[in-house]
């Protein structure tokens, strides 16, 4: 694995987040010669970089913190120098806040993108993988809306750039267990507290994956992808009764202690990680779908003489249609997590 990044300097944006962790727990130990975290927040800096310290004290010193907003091109720039390539991790992704605050989102997830992308074309960067998220595709809230707008910038710029001088893709991907943030964390509390475990609606279904999962996908389309390609990670899925009763049995919590709070502001029952209408093209890869660039340009008139014959047999790749866990293999899935062993040593299970 290490011949790839061997003796090149990888910046992660939004790179305090669990995302930039799990990347730096993989590589660190490497032959990688520089990994820059980028991110706005001084505090999770400082914490990461006391944990980083300690835990990795012969390699401590590959990691460079950089203060800046992907909002911001100048401070964007300012970390560039000398990156051969980028994981573009920074967003905004919590549903309901942008939800409320949409142009807060638009100004991260979008125009964020694209000062991130203008930079790395500017700075010669040879490659840039760009995450994205399930709500994109079909997107009904916010937070989606801006990721899908950004796909398109993603799409849009790497048309613009040979692929020799910065190759840019986009990983898609479902919700990722135990990320900062996410529903499993809030359930264990509510176990150790005595609470109800509040769920939105019981047959909700959703992609569950791992943290290393996910880095896996990022790595995958690393190695695999062409420029402007969406790269989606064939995930299975559960519902989300089902999730808080495996956590319930991992806990020993109370099945009875379930309360249904109603689907929250801008939420769908299902996600999708692929539209019908990207499955028409999409190339099966085995545990991955590749979705190539549309190559068109702007002068359309011979696709509509010649028309388009071969068509993907797949219509849409959701969260109902996947293949769906069980309580025993959601626990099974659960119990492979350092977060859950760490959470089930704490309460001494």
């Amino acid at each position: 694995m290490g011949t790839i990044f061997e003796n090149k300097t990888l910046l992660i944006t939004g790179g305090t987040g669990s995302f930039g962790n799990a990347v730096l727990n993989r590589f660190l130990r490497t032959d990688i010669k520089e990994i820059r975290i980028f991110s706005r927040d001084e505090k999770k800096q400082d914490d990461m970089r006391h944990e980083y310290q300690a835990s990795y004290p012969e390699d401590f010193e590959k990691i460079k913190f950089y203060i800046g907003n992907v909002r911001d091109l100048q401070s964007v720039k300012n970390a560039m120098h000398g990156v051969d390539y980028i994981f573009h991790a920074a967003a905004l992704k919590q549903v309901p806040s942008c939800e409320f605050f949409p142009l807060e989102a638009v100004k991260t997830n979008v125009i964020g993108t694209d000062n991130v992308l203008s930079a790395a074309i500017d700075e010669g960067v040879k490659k840039v993988i760009c995450l994205s998220t399930d709500k994109a595709a079909y997107p009904v809230n916010a937070m989606g809306t801006s990721k899908a707008m950004m796909e398109k910038v993603i799409v849009a710029k790497s048309r613009t750039i040979s692929p020799e001088k910065t190759s840019i893709c986009c990983t898609r991907y479902g919700n990722v267990m135990c990320s900062r943030g996410s529903v499993i964390p809030l359930f264990i509390e509510q176990i150790k507290n005595g609470l109800p475990i509040t769920i939105t609606e019981p047959q909700m279904t959703r992609f569950i994956m791992s943290l290393e999962e996910a880095v896996e996908l990022v790595l995958f389309a690393f190695e695999k992808a062409e420029s402007g390609d969406i790269m989606v990670q064939k995930a299975p899925a559960c519902t989300i009764d089902t999730l808080a009763k495996a956590v319930i049995k991992i806990f020993h919590g109370d099945p009875a202690s379930i309360k249904v709070i109603g689907i929250r502001h801008g939420e769908k029952m299902y996600e999708t990680l692929l539209t019908n209408e990207e499955c028409a093209n999409a190339i099966d890869l085995g545990n991955f779908y590749r979705v190539p660039c549309d190559k068109r340009d702007l002068n359309y008139d011979k696709y509509f003489v010649e028309g388009d014959t071969e068509r993907n047999k797949l219509s849409e790749f959701n969260s109902n249609n996947t293949h769906l866990l069980d309580v025993d293999a959601v626990v099974e899935k659960l119990l492979k997590l350092e977060y859950i062993q760490e959470q089930m040593k704490e309460i001494g299970l």
